[in-house]
């Protein structure tokens, strides 16, 4: 046989990776960042989970006209920060650094279960200043500001999986690129970039419509794929292309 002939198996070189091995985890995560986002939005009178500086904005508007609930908004800023650093201590001390992400998706999966439990018990949420608006918005908070400090550590090489601005900037420059020099890597740039935030917006479509058929028993759909992750992220070689 020719050397022209022989398989890249046979030269020893690894099988290219499809969309679903590149891709499975910022689609999965960036499909949940959207959904509990939305969710949350929706129940709790305009609190944001993931999108923390959206609670500013929510601030300033409840203050110009006269809304209730203005604490909880400003509350979230040192909150989101607060979970930050104990998250970052965390890794910091970890002794198993190859379990870290594991350990991140893990925690993460908890608090959302803790916001799913939460909701289901306070709700039905009639007073945007009342202190179960906060803490069941602050569980499910505390959840995705774990996932941004992963995002910032952990896997600091993927891009954003709840933060959308960035992404849908870098989408555009992409798309740019590929129209004017449709090149492989142009092309496999924008398919990135264009996974995230597709993803993003069925996260939320899909999330406002199963909380309209089964209310916080919803979130509970979305803690799935982070335990799925969580579990893959023990294998080496799930780690090694992830992102």
């Amino acid at each position: 046989m020719s050397a022209s002939k022989h398989s890249a198996h046979g030269n020893n070189q690894p099988a290219p990776l499809s969309f679903w091995q590149r891709y499975q985890a910022p689609v999965l995560l960036t499909l949940v960042g959207g959904a509990i986002d939305t969710i949350g939005f929706i129940t709790l009178f305009g609190f944001f989970t993931a999108h923390v500086t959206g609670n500013l904005v929510m601030a300033g508007s409840g203050l110009v006209n006269g809304e209730d609930g203005l604490w909880i908004k400003l509350a979230a800023l040192p909150l989101f920060i607060l979970t930050v650093m104990v998250t970052k201590v965390f890794i910091d001390k970890s002794h198993k650094p190859q379990l870290m992400l594991s350990h991140l998706f893990l925690a993460e999966a908890l608090f959302l279960t803790a916001f799913m439990v939460a909701g289901l018990y306070f709700q039905p949420f009639t007073d945007a200043g009342d202190i179960t608006v906060a803490m069941t918005g602050g569980l499910g908070l505390i959840a995705l500001a774990i996932r941004n400090t992963a995002s910032k550590t952990v896997i600091k090489h993927m891009s954003p999986t709840v933060l959308m601005t960035g992404n849908t900037t870098q989408l555009g420059i992409n798309l740019t690129d590929y129209l004017r020099n449709r090149t492989p890597d142009n092309a496999k740039k924008l398919v990135n970039s264009s996974a995230l935030v597709l993803s993003f917006l069925l996260g939320a479509l899909v999330g406002a419509l199963l909380y309209l058929k089964l209310s916080f028993w919803a979130v509970g759909l979305f803690v799935l794929p982070v335990l799925y992750l969580s579990v893959m992220a023990r294998d080496k070689d799930f780690l090694s292309h992830i992102g």
